[in-house]
C-alpha cells in the first residue's frame, strides 16, 4: 500500500454523525467544510450514516476533529 502523500487538514468542531454542522446557530466554534466553502453551499457531509463517505474524509482524531484531505481525493 502506497503512503498517502496528500496533506491532511484537521477541522475542529465536528459532531460524530459524522459531519461538520451546517447551521449557523451552533454553540461551539468549528471550521467550515473546505468543499462547502469553495462551492458556497452547506450540502456536503463528511459521512451520512449508512449511506456515504466523502471522498476527502480521512477519519476522526480525538476529541471530535475531522481529518480531511481536500482537495486530494482518496
Amino acid at each position: 500500500m502506497k503512503p498517502n502523500k496528500s496533506p491532511t487538514k484537521e477541522l475542529s468542531g465536528a459532531n460524530m454523525d459524522i459531519d461538520l454542522a451546517s447551521q449557523k446557530d451552533i454553540s461551539w466554534s468549528q471550521d467550515q467544510c473546505p468543499l462547502n466553502k469553495i462551492e458556497n453551499t452547506t450540502t456536503h457531509k463528511c459521512a451520512v450514516k449508512n449511506t456515504s463517505i466523502c471522498d476527502y474524509f480521512s477519519g476522526i482524531k480525538p476529541l471530535d476533529t475531522v481529518l480531511c484531505s481536500y482537495p486530494h481525493k482518496h
